[in-house]
């Protein structure tokens, strides 16, 4: 039923809580599951005369970082015998995951209720309530 699934990620411990509820899909007929992390570009995005470093070097870090957590994880679910991809994507979080989820034509998305800035939002993450709003296929958000 749910053969290919999007597992959108920033690595935070609610995104972590998301992946162990994915496993257990594995019985439901998982065959793949494809890892997205967005570097948010909006926070990359600060004048000049407020930066002391050099922004696209941040952004860069933060690619190379993502990717080896992804990477990490990818790992982990190839142990367990779930084929898996990695697209680490630039731009704003929800349009990047529900772009990702048309384009791999995904059966199902799984995320995190909240991410790395759950204090904004008390009652549901911004990106997570976007992709719910948004999604053409089922979400399973998972609380923290």
């Amino acid at each position: 039923m749910f053969q290919k699934i999007l597992y959108p990620t920033d690595f935070s411990d609610t995104s972590k809580k998301a992946l162990e509820y994915l496993l257990t899909l594995r019985e439901a007929g998982v065959r793949e599951v494809v890892i997205v992390h967005v570097v948010d570009t909006r926070s990359l995005h600060i004048p000049e005369v407020y930066s002391l470093l050099d922004l696209s070097l941040l952004g860069e870090k933060q690619e190379i970082s993502a990717r080896e957590e992804a990477d990490r994880i990818a790992a982990r679910l190839s142990g367990l015998g779930i084929n898996s991809r990695v697209r680490i994507e630039k731009g704003i979080p929800f349009r990047e995951i529900l772009r990702a989820a048309a384009e791999e034509e995904v059966s199902m998305i799984v995320i995190g209720s909240h991410g790395m800035s759950n204090v904004k939002e008390m009652l549901l993450g911004s990106v997570s309530e976007q992709v719910i709003r948004k999604a053409g296929k089922p979400v399973l958000v998972v609380k923290r």
